[in-house]
């Protein structure tokens, strides 16, 4: 026999969330909320559907992120469900935004939710009030915690304490704070070590893999640790944060080096592959090998470098060979670097600017205790926080001006008779050398020579 509507079996979805480990402690856990929805559904003859679980997610995270809300309101879209079964409010929104949203798919589709442990009713208008002002005090609650949370978060970050995740490999906390492991300090710094003789993560990375067997951190692991600023004791853009392995300096060069293509596209090694640019469209020149039959009918070869566009966009574009560049750089860079030592030393015979980063800072605390007293709001608080963070970059960046100092170890490199030591270095250890001074090589637009170029200690100090 037909079913009339009175008598139509009411098809529901349960739903149930649960967040955190102390949720689940305080009896929310997610078979507690199964098996009272369950309970409730059977005691009403409905028919179950599904059950759509998000675990470990809280209702405020955006609704993208919660995948069985999203196959929920999929199957609402579909007619499959009349109702949808949750315990208590919290459970299905924290956020007023996202009700109405959702409430205006339920609508279109003829679906109810109902709470089995508190009393809701979206049929009436005083109903519809009483939800609105619910989760209006349960997102303002919310957010007042994420404020509070913010608040001490800055203030972790302030006395240099680790806040969360995984501690980075190297390092251990005592007393809050990072320092380093003794047990794994030696592989840490044999990393960075490795590094800087070879300039190469991949090179670094099999040496310490073979080296240190089971000891040795992952592949991945040692990828990450080369390039993290946290182990030039920076961190949430603070340096000091704690005790480095390395230099600001040294993690720029790094930064720059990796940047910077070490291996190219063909097996045959080139000593300036990534060093220059196009000046026509920026793009970086590449080495090739050109062959030339001479009239004894031999072969000879030679290196150069062209711009990969150099046959599509811009015909006629920059040519030119190694031995040339490597020529230009034997001749011109003890002159350059001297050069630019003078220029320093002329720029410390000035009037040296006041530092005012200890007033900014001073500032900044006093901004943070309004704040924690509750005499200013969050708005006016982000917004002065900002300015002053802007304002102490820029002091910061105008008091560290490159030092005759900072070229020390660069005079070192090529005192005394060092042209001839470099002859005596293979093709490997050359283009480290070169890899490990220069930044950039220039060309000239017009002339396709070589116009200048940047040292590497250049852009690591700015």
């Amino acid at each position: 026999m037909k079913q009339t509507d009175s008598s139509k079996i009411i098809r529901c979805a349960i739903y149930d969330r649960v967040s955190t480990d102390l949720q689940a402690q305080q009896g929310l856990s997610l078979d507690t909320q199964k098996e009272i929805l369950t309970e409730y559904a059977k005691s009403h003859n409905y028919e179950i559907i599904d059950y759509y679980v998000d675990e470990g997610l809280t209702a405020r995270k955006k609704l993208q992120n919660r995948k069985e809300f999203l196959r929920l309101l999929e199957d609402i879209k579909s007619d499959r469900i009349d109702l949808v079964l949750v315990t208590k409010l919290d459970r299905w929104f924290r956020n007023v935004k996202d009700y109405h949203n959702t409430q205006a798919i339920l609508e279109e589709h003829h679906c109810n939710w109902k709470t089995v442990l508190e009393d809701y009713d979206t049929s009436t208008a005083d109903g519809q009030l009483k939800i609105n002002i619910m989760l209006a005090v349960a997102q303002n609650e919310s957010d007042r915690t994420s404020e509070r949370i913010k608040v001490v978060f800055e203030h972790k970050k302030r006395n240099q304490e680790h806040l969360n995740g995984p501690i980075p490999f190297g390092y251990t906390v005592v007393n809050k704070k990072l320092q380093k492991d003794k047990a794994t300090e030696d592989i840490t710094k044999d990393i960075f070590q490795q590094y800087f003789s070879c300039l190469s993560k991949r090179k670094t990375i099999m040496y310490i893999l073979e080296h240190y067997g089971d000891r040795a951190p992952t592949q991945y692991q040692i990828n990450r640790i080369i390039t993290s600023e946290i182990y030039a004791g920076i961190r949430y853009g603070k340096t000091g944060y704690c005790d480095p392995y390395i230099t600001p300096e040294q993690h720029k060069q790094i930064l720059l080096t990796c940047d910077s293509k070490t291996y190219p596209a063909t097996k045959e090694p080139y000593l300036f592959s990534q060093l220059m640019k196009c000046p026509c469209c920026g793009a970086s020149l590449t080495g090739y090998i050109k062959r030339h039959k001479c009239k004894d009918g031999t072969i000879t070869t030679h290196k150069r470098y062209r711009c990969s566009r150099k046959f599509g966009s811009h015909p006629g574009g920059v040519c030119i060979s190694e031995s040339r560049v490597e020529e230009y750089l034997l001749v011109h860079l003890s002159p350059e670097l001297q050069s630019r030592i003078y220029q320093i030393q002329q720029c410390q015979k000035q009037k040296p600017k006041k530092d005012n980063t200890w007033k900014i800072k001073a500032e900044m605390e006093r901004l943070n205790l309004l704040f924690q007293k509750g005499r200013i709001t969050l708005d006016y608080y982000d917004e002065q926080y900002a300015r002053l963070e802007r304002s102490l970059l820029e002091e910061q960046r105008e008091q560290n001006i490159v030092s005759v100092e900072s070229y020390r170890k660069l005079q070192e490199k090529i005192s005394g008779n060092w042209e001839a030591l470099y002859e005596k270095l293979d093709y490997e250890h050359r283009k480290i050398f070169w890899k490990s001074i220069i930044a950039e090589i220039y060309i000239d637009r017009d002339s396709h020579k070589i116009s200048g170029f940047d040292f590497l200690i250049d852009r690591c100090s700015k």
